[in-house]
């Protein structure tokens, strides 16, 4: 049985690495995700900077256009005093005209925050540009990293699925149904060798006498608990004793005989 075992145990082999690639370039769009998030932050950072860089220059002019506004006000209120007859008039009129100009003088002071504001603003434009920048380039090379990654592996995967099926061809049909179909209801390996004792699919101990029928190679054996196929990776063992005695010979107590 190991013989008519070998080409399937070759095709899980490939099998297994065709499983392992294709999970491997199913992750690398997320890794790629990942890796763009600096440069997502730093863009971020970027629009936000000159989202507040221009809001603040609209700020600037709209209070530049007051001052024009109150500057052009303030003009009329001047030119009115000439025809003011009375004192107290005239003195009314003057303190209009002195908060008139100290409102001048607020806004003034308005559009020079604004220019600090923008100042400040663009330095940390030019600090968020730059950083776009680096952050552009680390991330054009790690992309180009992964996408050559991919490549190699989408090679690597062609040529395996073509000995896959290459290898697929040798095996007997019955036991390649049962094997895809063993394959597919636990997405993972369908045989399993049997290392020390315990089956390496689902690492439980096996009764020592199916483990020396499968060492025996004579049918095909699967795993109580998972219920892979089993198989002997040494060699077949050597009749010294039939199944009989050897069964016999396990319930024996220390220091008994027959």
């Amino acid at each position: 049985m190991k013989q008519n075992l070998s080409p399937l145990i070759e095709l899980q082999k490939l099998d297994l690495r065709i499983m392992e690639i294709s999970e491997q370039r199913r992750k690398i769009p997320d890794r790629l995700h990942q890796m763009e998030t600096p440069l997502r932050e730093a863009r971020q950072q970027l629009h936000d900077t000159n989202a507040s860089m221009e809001a603040l220059v609209k700020e600037r002019r709209s209070h530049e256009r007051d001052v024009e506004a109150q500057d052009a006000h303030n003009d009329k209120m001047r030119a009115r005093l000439s025809e003011i007859k009375t004192n107290k008039e005239y003195q009314a009129h003057l303190f209009e005209l002195q908060m008139a100009n100290k409102k001048k003088s607020e806004i003034e002071d308005k559009v020079l925050a604004c220019m600090e504001k923008i100042d400040q603003l663009q330095h940390a434009l030019k600090e968020a540009q730059e950083r776009v920048k680096s952050v552009e380039e680390t991330f054009t090379q790690e992309k180009q990293v992964l996408d050559d990654l991919d490549r190699k592996l989408a090679g690597e995967l062609a040529e395996l699925e073509a000995q896959q099926r290459e290898r697929a061809s040798r095996v007997e049909r019955g036991l390649l149904e049962r094997y895809t179909k063993l394959k597919s209801s636990r997405k993972d390996q369908a045989l399993a060798a049997i290392k020390g004792g315990m089956c390496s699919g689902c690492r439980l101990q096996i009764p020592p006498q199916l483990i020396a029928e499968v060492k025996r190679s004579q049918d095909l054996h699967t795993c109580p608990y998972c219920h892979r196929m089993l198989y002997w990776e040494g060699e077949p063992a050597t009749e010294s004793k039939s199944a009989t005695d050897n069964a016999k010979d396990s319930t024996l107590e220390v220091g008994e005989s027959v």
